[in-house]
């Protein structure tokens, strides 16, 4: 019996022509669209922000292009070969650390996440069609590379008095906060890599701090200064921006952690439930308190929860993949998630959070926002903001 021949995708003579055109650096497929979001203009020239697509990701690391980013005075060109570290201070042996110096010194790679403070803190409310990209987008984990800052302050030798780090950026703003010298010494890392290769330009490049589990603010980036001091600095982003007015009149500063989160990206705000049946609803949770324990998945607005399954690896302050399988039956439902990190903290709801802190919006809305977010699914299986 004669085998009728499969017709090939593409004809000889294109395979010869993608054959000629290889990169040198390899890209995505011409069918993938997914990218990151930049609001509107700012208001204050030369600052920015661009939110990762948490709805378009695949397990729990975030493609360096689609990592979210935020800048303050736009992001600087700086030559690895002339770039410097300087540490001084409170220290026996000021130094400057070259690129190529640095990366003769111990590395190591771990998976983190950065969150911006004001990531989630408005949730957009109003706006039915909200995605999780709008919502949450300022959020993303990824394995970073780099010497420990402990290393380097073993080198340049730590005076008694001693107690915090400024760490201050090459850009235009020179960006600067101050962190205690206990979470320096903990598991800072002076980072050069990012999942496999040299930092983005605006993800710092050629060199970033990265602080697990504390606000995005503080993981410093263009990194070309550490002052070793007694007691913080006090800068703009540490004395105004990052300081809350509570309901009882007490300001809460230097509120470094951010706390147990989680978020449904599957099925979520802009998507369609392509009719009824099974289907897998899935997310991502973090803590900057450690590992994720626990995630529960309600489908009813929160009067009953089931636990999710998830996903290894499970890694300290770094996304966690949750699953769990659902039947639609193609009526009103509320999706919403929980997590529950190792210190026993439980993600609370929006109402909580409020009760708490009071209605108080900063120009992100709320800072450190992790209240649960829900979901609804109406009966033609559209996924909209709540």
């Amino acid at each position: 019996m004669a085998i009728a021949a499969i017709p090939a995708a593409v004809s000889a003579e294109e395979m010869r022509t993608l054959g000629a055109a290889r990169r040198e650096y390899g890209e995505r497929s011409q069918f993938e669209r997914s990218a990151r979001l930049f609001p509107p203009a700012s208001s204050t020239p030369m600052t920015g922000a661009s939110r990762s697509p948490l709805q378009d990701q695949f397990g729990i690391i975030t493609p360096s292009a689609l990592h979210f980013e935020r800048h303050h005075s736009g992001v600087p060109t700086i030559d690895p070969a002339t770039h410097e570290l300087a540490i001084h201070g409170l220290v026996e042996r000021p130094q400057r650390f070259t690129m190529s110096l640095l990366k003769r010194l111990p590395s190591v790679s771990r998976i983190h996440f950065i969150e911006c403070g004001g990531n989630a803190g408005r949730e957009h409310r109003g706006n039915s069609g909200a995605t999780v990209q709008q919502s949450h987008g300022l959020v993303s984990c990824s394995e970073w590379t780099g010497v420990r800052l402990s290393t380097l302050l073993r080198e340049v030798g730590l005076k008694p008095a001693a107690r915090w780090v400024l760490a201050e950026g090459a850009d235009a703003s020179r960006h600067a906060r101050s962190i205690p010298l206990a979470k320096a010494l903990e598991d800072v890392l002076v980072a050069y890599g990012q999942n496999g290769e040299a930092l983005r330009p605006e993800q710092g490049y050629p060199l970033r701090l990265l602080v697990p589990g504390w606000e995005g603010n503080v993981s410093v980036k263009w990194l070309h200064r550490l002052h070793v001091i007694d007691q913080p600095m006090m800068t703009r982003d540490e004395a105004a921006s990052y300081t809350d007015l509570m309901p009882d009149g007490k300001a809460r500063a230097f509120s470094f952690e951010m706390e147990s989160n989680s978020v449904i990206t599957s099925p979520s705000g802009g998507q369609q439930v392509e009719g009824r049946g099974w289907l897998e609803i899935s997310g991502l949770a973090w803590s900057g308190r450690g590992r994720i324990e626990q995630v529960d998945v309600s489908t009813d607005g929160g009067r009953t929860w089931r636990q999710a399954e998830l996903q290894a690896p499970v890694l300290s302050k770094a996304f966690t993949r949750f699953r769990l399988p659902w039947r639609w039956d193609g009526q009103e439902a509320v999706l919403v998630s929980r997590s529950r990190d190792e210190t026993g903290y439980v993600q609370p709801t929006r109402e909580a959070i409020v009760a708490a802190r009071g209605m108080k919006e900063g120009p992100d809305g709320f800072n450190h926002y992790n209240g649960m977010k829900p979901w609804k699914i109406t009966r033609e299986g559209m996924v909209t903001h709540v």
